[in-house]
């Protein structure tokens, strides 16, 4: 699972979040997410992006934020905590940063393995 963590937060971080989401999708047997630059009429211009259950679809404020695994990860534990009936959002945002930095922990810790074992 480690892997799969580390893979996911890297593909965002080379610019394949469509990638990165279809795999977080396939892992956790949930339709894929669409994903979108600019935000929602109506939602705050100082938030990062946001998911909007009704068309599942995350969206970001800028197209930089598209390679950030924190803004992409934190929007798809909104996704994933969506009731498929019901559309009810679930989640807090503690927990789905918790969720975003759980994979990003893992990548860390990938890259200063990479990094012992070349220094060996």
């Amino acid at each position: 699972m480690d892997d799969f963590k580390s893979g996911v937060v890297l593909l965002i971080l080379e610019g394949k979040p469509e990638e990165a989401l279809s795999l977080l999708a396939k892992q956790y047997n949930v339709r894929t997410p669409k994903l979108r630059v600019g935000l929602p009429k109506g939602r705050k211009a100082l938030a990062y992006g946001c998911y909007t259950s009704k068309t599942e679809t995350i969206s970001v404020l800028n197209s930089d934020l598209l390679s950030n695994p924190l803004v992409i990860l934190h929007e798809f534990y909104h996704h994933l905590r969506c009731r498929n009936v019901d559309k009810i959002h679930k989640g807090t945002e503690k927990n789905a940063n918790k969720f975003a930095l759980d994979f990003i922990a893992q990548t860390s810790t990938s890259v200063a393995d990479i990094k012992k074992s070349k220094q060996a």
